[in-house]
């Protein structure tokens, strides 16, 4: 089966705004074209298994937190249910989507594009036909509409619009509230609140100000429309619907009406103007949350600084710099102790505690594409390296990078972890190759060359003792002592620049690839001298060895990968890859995607653990997975379908060209809200002088997880983790018509535990396989282990590892691991291979849980300590206070007696 999309890893937020889930612990970000929600309870992070076509802008959440509207940058938007994680609805907009918001009793939502307001029908419980159906269209504002804000009652909502203007508009008719504008502002609105159970507002502008309206209505005090007055309007609108397509009641507003329109009508006055930058140190405010029960203001600006205000007295709490770039977007959890603050430069995402000053999430990916990737040997943690100079490690079971290394001053091109997994190396363009020490998180060992060289690629020995660079300007291959840190060799031989390193994980033979068609084999314990020359047709790209060290995989120039026989030097099969990796066409590209793949081939390759498959990636939107022995294309893996990437389609769009070439040429637009990006010489992933600019879609390197389970790519749009997920499927193992859940249970009420569980094996449902286990008493665990086919023995380690990632019953499956691997030891050992995938899930299961409970014991042991250690003092003290009572009754007895 082949394994589903997990994860995105390496990349937190890109645009769009954020939003809290109501119960205010988790938060779903944009990131590209997916959606990712962070547990800030549980410390995990889960992208949503769907995307958009294109990058989302705007996100809107309902206020039970079951349904979730995601809006693209053309205004297509999916309905998704973040209770099945699953879409239900598509509608298109047509146009560039501003803003979306639910109202607070969720049955209305409002949706702003152009200078137009659309409310619809919020999507029920119940089936419908069409979840969007648009019930009243609003005009007023002159320029694109920028915000949106409800009233509590979700009778009113208001508008904010670039033309400097804020509207309020009711959800309903009400015979008391004409529709006019609210001005007093000198730039662009940026946001609009509501006060708690009231129409007061409050409009902030980009400029850094803030007008306070007061209304002289209360809520309550709205009239509904007089019957008469609606069935008119009513009918007038059914009349004008026989002859149009229905667009919803439309409203129009006045932004100058007359004052015998505004008598005895609701009044806005403007009590109060604030400014934020009085002394002029703030730039643009672009960002701007309100939490209407805390009165809390939160703004954020242009320069990464951000305010928390107290209203209406506009009072100062703090205010404090995040980041060095534009606040993109402020969400307040419903308590108002959290604030989340997205920034689209760096693509960061941090979550504030204000109250404290602490922070509860502080993530950031890399700002400038990935470039590799590496598998710790427990399949625990990635480490990633990417242009930016920065190695970061995550945790694969949390979805969080918890360390960043940033002490390279250029790219890095390669990452990797020795064999004991506490111990990571990057090679960079800087000239040095770095250790890092997963313990202290520090940077304990730094190797250069003799002469400074640029390194592209790095490996180290199955011993972790030897580490071993290549540089792409000298040709040469460095070797180094991990314990010493000294440089033992220098390898050189190769007549191009050095592609790819990769050690024999059996032996101490190193294969180096290069640009001059050679592939050469080192062998490390011979003199440090050439074992084998591999001449090949092409310039290789890219060098890896089979688990079990007996094969070589070479990718070449020309798209082919071949397999070599390296104790031999023959060459054992190849596969004509170049047609597979299907090119998509850039939109600035002169020539057909058919022909530019010609010069196109796999730039990174992988095995399987268990040596069968071969992974394979390069630029373009598909991973390839072959089968090695058969040299056939197993899956084609479509890593994105975002088309706000370049080179995703075959074909280019005819409406795109004109007489005078691509509409991309066009370098349309004043800048933006962002400002005109800086050009910079060089730069491969698309011109960034261009004010549209997009980056172009591409796979830099594909790992297969240790444990068999998963594997993981680096990609423009971040980590992509793949793994299997069997729990949803049914996949039976030698069925037969006797295995059935009642049987199994009939077998378990008969005390046979070995039937019963290689009949639940038949059946393989996770759920039934976990009632049979549980069922059987710690004290028959050994008898049944004994008495178990070498056939499921195999099975149970794989089930029992991953039982163990979620189970509560530890000393229990513990028992079981210990006794299965005692009996069936050596058996296990002849085909160690395999298993080797299994064995490595398992541990990771297990040292997970061990560094769970050994942390919990240590701080269990340090409060007992703590405890006798204060209750030996208060016992010392109290001794002592009772010794002097007890020798003046003394005293007074002797006198007594005398």
């Amino acid at each position: 089966l082949p394994p589903q999309f997990s994860g995105l890893l390496g990349t937190v937020y890109r645009r769009g705004n954020l939003s809290f889930t109501p119960d205010g612990n988790s938060l779903l970000s944009p990131v590209g074209n997916r959606i990712s929600l962070f547990d800030l309870k549980n410390n995990k992070c889960e992208t949503l298994p769907l995307a958009t076509r294109l990058n989302i802008v705007c996100v809107g959440l309902s206020p039970d937190g079951s349904l979730a509207i995601l809006i693209d940058e053309e205004g297509a938007a999916l309905l998704v249910s973040l209770i099945g994680k699953c879409v239900i609805h598509q509608f298109y907009f047509h146009k560039p989507v501003h803003s979306v918001s639910f109202s607070p009793d969720g049955k209305k939502f409002v949706v702003t594009k152009d200078n137009l307001a659309y409310l619809y029908h919020a999507p029920g419980k119940k089936r419908e036909f069409n979840a969007f159906v648009l019930d009243k269209t609003y005009y007023g504002p002159y320029d694109e509409t920028t915000c949106i804000d409800w009233t509590d009652d979700s009778k009113c909502f208001a508008v904010g619009s670039k033309d400097m203007s804020t509207w309020v508009f009711g959800a309903e008719r009400w015979a008391n509230l004409i529709y006019y504008s609210l001005g007093g502002h000198k730039d662009v609105i940026v946001a609009c609140f509501f006060e708690e159970n009231s129409l007061d507002l409050y409009t902030i502008s980009q400029d850094a100000a803030l007008c306070v309206w007061q209304c002289d209505t209360e809520l309550d005090g709205l009239k509904p429309m007089p019957p008469k007055d609606a069935a008119r309007e009513k009918k007038e609108e059914d009349d004008e619907e026989l002859f149009e397509e229905p667009k919803g009641e439309e409203i129009h507003g006045k932004a100058d009406p007359s004052e015998q329109e505004t008598r005895n009508k609701v009044k806005y006055s403007r009590v109060a103007k604030y400014f934020f930058n009085k002394e002029g140190d703030f730039n643009n405010l672009t960002a701007a949350a309100y939490h209407k029960k805390t009165h809390l203001l939160v703004t954020g600006f242009a320069s990464g600084i951000f305010h928390l205000h107290e209203l209406p007295d506009f009072n100062l709490i703090h205010s404090l710099s995040i980041s060095d770039q534009r606040i993109a977007s402020i969400s307040i959890n419903c308590t108002g102790d959290w604030i989340a603050f997205g920034c689209s430069g760096l693509g960061q995402l941090l979550v504030w505690e204000w109250q404290s000053e602490s922070y509860v999430l502080k993530q950031q990916g890399h700002f400038n594409s990935m470039v590799s990737l590496a598998y710790s040997p427990d399949g625990q943690y990635i480490v990633t390296g990417g242009e930016d100079g920065k190695v970061k490690v995550w945790n694969t079971s949390s979805s969080f990078c918890f360390v960043t290394f940033t002490e390279h001053n250029s790219g890095v091109t390669a990452v990797t972890f020795t064999s004991t997994g506490y111990v990571v190396l990057s090679a960079s363009l800087d000239g040095t190759v770095r250790a890092f020490d997963l313990h202290r998180y520090r940077n304990f060992r730094t190797f250069t060359s003799p002469r400074p060289s640029q390194f592209s690629c790095l490996t180290v020995d199955s011993s972790g003792e030897i580490v071993a660079a290549g540089s792409q300007d000298s040709f040469e291959i460095f070797i180094w002592s991990m314990q010493s840190g000294r440089l033992l060799d220098v390898l050189a031989g190769h007549e191009g620049p050095i592609s790819s390193l990769s050690f024999n994980p059996m032996k101490c033979v190193l294969a180096s690839a290069s640009w001059d068609k050679t592939v050469k084999l080192w062998d490390m314990l011979d003199s440090w001298r050439t074992k084998e020359t591999l001449i090949m047709n092409s310039d290789v790209l890219v060098v890896a060895f089979r688990p079990d060290g007996k094969e070589l995989a070479v990718a070449a120039l020309n798209g082919q990968i071949t397999f070599w026989d390296h104790e031999n030097a023959v060459q054992t099969g190849s596969i004509e890859g170049r047609h597979d990796l299907q090119m998509g066409r850039k939109e600035l590209d002169k020539i057909t995607a058919k022909q530019a793949a010609k010069g196109k081939s796999f730039t990174t390759l992988c095995y399987s653990a268990d040596g069968q498959t071969i992974l394979a990636g390069g630029l373009s939107k598909f991973v390839c997975i072959y089968n090695v022995k058969e040299q056939i294309l197993m899956k084609k893996f479509e890593i994105s379908c975002n088309y706000s990437l370049d080179a995703m389609e075959e074909y280019l769009d005819r409406r795109k060209m004109t007489e005078f070439g691509s509409m991309a040429l066009i370098d349309e637009g004043g800048g933006g809200d962002e400002g005109v990006a800086i050009p910079l010489p060089g730069v491969k992933r698309g011109d960034m002088s261009y004010r549209h600019f997009k980056p172009e879609i591409r796979v830099t390197c594909v790992r297969f997880c240790p444990t068999g389970r998963s594997w993981a790519a680096t990609t423009t749009e971040g980590l992509l983790l793949y793994s299997l997920d069997s729990g949803l499927i049914f996949d039976p193992f030698e069925l037969d018509i006797d295995v059935t859940p009642s049987n199994i249970h009939k077998t378990l009420g008969q005390k046979e535990y070995t039937v019963a569980i290689v009949m639940a094996f038949k059946l393989n449902e996770k759920k039934l396989i976990q009632e049979v286990i549980e069922a059987v008493p710690s004290s028959e665990v050994d008898v049944v282990c004994s008495s178990l086919p070498d056939l499921y023995v195999e099975k149970l380690l794989e089930f029992l590892a991953s039982a163990f990632e979620t189970s509560c019953h530890l000393e229990f499956y513990l028992i079981w691991a210990h006794k299965l691997l005692m009996l069936h030891g050596q058996k296990l050992k002849t085909r160690s291979v395999k298993l080797l995938p299994v064995i490595q899930f398992l541990q990771k299961s297990i040292q997970r849980h061990f560094e769970d409970v050994s942390k919990l014991c240590e701080w269990n042991i340090y409060n007992i300590k703590y405890t006798l250690a204060i209750s030996q003092q208060r016992g010392m003290k109290r001794l002592a206070e009772e010794t002097p009572g007890d020798e003046e009754e003394l005293d007074s007895d002797s006198d007594y007696l005398m």
